[in-house]
């Protein structure tokens, strides 16, 4: 698949034409409302061979060419670049897919040993009907070779919505995280309306992770968290509840999300790790932790500084960093999961905890905030394909901070007020996951379903290969 950005004056028509593919698959996998509403800036997946590549600082076209195996002449000419020097970051190139001319004696089995690819791969690349007749002379695309990771999806919707979401996408995940148990004073915990999401998580061979959290949306939950650390009743209270859930339940694994720890617990909150692993493995079960976005281990902060990359790295199994809300809701408008501060964490993460343990999160919400922004003004969040919508409603032009690798426009409001909506496209997916291949990480974790994203989706498939523990 390759991304286009609409330009002044484009109709789906004429870019379904470029690209020799028919309009109605491009509607499809976009999930456009309406065809003939396209916005300038607006990003589309278009599903045709190849791939699309955003450039990084430092790159050339050599180097992107030994990348996917091309000649530079062959990105030259399918990008049409009058001068092949200028290649500034943010620019997204399209990559031409490899082609292979069928030659005498040869098979589907020798030409994918030859790629190293598969059989199944080529024949649904090329939608090929009987394998067996394959002749000399014909052209074939070779699907490039695609890391296999791990995908998480956190979803706090209510139980119907949770199973509709996991029925479409459970192809796509490793694991379904209902957010979340919560711990009481006691250390035990609270209960969840979680019966449904659990069945039909199984029912797609997606392993069901229990997560559990100090917090809410009104208390951030630092000293509840240190009263039930620095109590070895209260630990074992929860370690015990935890193990009755799951058991009951079906979950196969936890996930800790403790956050706003106060800084003096770092090591309290380090010891619960290792006393929940020493618990849960000889019993079968994983445990991950979720980590606030660092980019030092001397970070100061009440997000940060009881997170110890490096206590998590060596004692849970992996560790998922919340690599998002740098646009916060309370706060100014700008980009919510900026490649180039995503970017630091995970190089940091990467300095204490092996890469194979890393998986990174990823937000799939957009917001709306109010300009002038006011100090703890709140901004409205919700779904990337609204935001499209909006801006279609208000004829905005999309733009794209390239730095941030993020889309934004502005739009005035029907009472004259003006508002910078942030949100997420198929450009900023892509340099997320060119990120994950680039550090040969664990995977990616989402914060959360419920947000239609569809762009997201087909990427995510067409990058990689989804690991299924069962």
């Amino acid at each position: 698949m390759i991304i286009h950005v609409v330009q002044s004056g484009e109709a789906l028509w004429q870019i379904a034409r470029r690209y020799n593919v028919d309009l109605t698959s491009i509607v499809q996998v976009n999930e456009l409302p309406n065809p003939n509403q396209l916005v300038i800036g607006q990003a589309l997946v278009i599903p045709v061979p190849g791939t699309s590549h955003i450039v990084r600082y430092g790159e050339t076209l050599w180097s992107i060419s030994q990348q996917y195996g091309v000649t530079i002449n062959e990105i030259v000419q399918t990008n049409q670049l009058t001068d092949p020097n200028l290649l500034y970051p943010g620019t997204t190139l399209i990559i031409p897919p490899l082609m292979h001319q069928v030659q005498t004696g040869e098979t589907l089995w020798s030409i994918a040993q030859r790629y190293g690819t598969t059989i199944q791969a080529i024949i649904s690349e090329n939608q090929i009907v009987n394998p067996n007749l394959i002749y000399p002379g014909i052209q074939l695309v070779i699907p490039r070779a695609k890391p296999t990771i791990e995908v998480n999806a956190y979803t706090y919707q209510s139980n119907q919505a949770a199973v509709t979401s996991i029925n479409q996408l459970g192809d796509l995940l490793t694991y379904l995280s209902p957010f979340a148990y919560l711990i009481t004073e006691n250390g035990t915990l609270a209960p969840m309306k979680d019966e449904a999401m659990i069945p039909a998580a199984l029912e797609e061979n997606v392993v069901p992770m229990m997560s559990i959290t100090n917090f809410t949306s009104t208390s951030a939950g630092s000293n509840l968290a240190h009263e039930v650390l620095a109590t070895a009743e209260y630990r074992e209270n929860l370690l015990t509840d935890i193990i009755r859930i799951m058991e009951e339940k079906g979950y196969r694994g936890l996930n800790v999300d403790f956050e706003n720890v106060l800084p003096a617990d770092r090591e309290l909150y380090n010891d619960f790790l290792q006393q929940t692993v020493d618990r849960l493995h000889p019993l079968g079960y994983f445990v991950s932790t979720a980590v606030a976005p660092k980019v030092s281990g001397t970070q100061a902060g009440l997000l940060y500084e009881a997170h110890d990359y490096e206590a998590h790295g060596r004692i849970v199994d992996f560790v998922i960093l919340m690599t998002y809300e740098w646009g916060y809701r309370l706060g100014p408008p700008q980009a919510i999961s900026p490649i180039n501060e995503m970017r630091r964490v995970v190089e940091y993460a990467l300095s204490v905890i092996p890469p194979e343990k890393v998986v990174l999160g990823f937000q799939i919400y957009a917001r709306d905030w109010l300009l002038p922004h006011v100090p703890r003004q709140e901004a409205r969040t919700f779904s990337p394909q609204e935001a499209i919508s909006l801006a279609v409603q208000y004829g905005a032009t999309i733009q794209y901070d390239t730095r941030a690798q993020s889309p934004f426009f502005r739009y005035v409001d029907e009472q004259g007020r003006s508002h910078e909506v942030w949100f997420e496209d198929a450009r900023s997916a892509q340099a997320k996951f060119d990120m994950i291949k680039q550090y040969n990480l664990r995977g990616v974790s989402y914060w959360a379903l419920g947000y239609p994203y569809p762009q997201n989706w087909a990427l995510l498939n067409d990058n990689f290969n989804i690991q299924k523990l069962i």
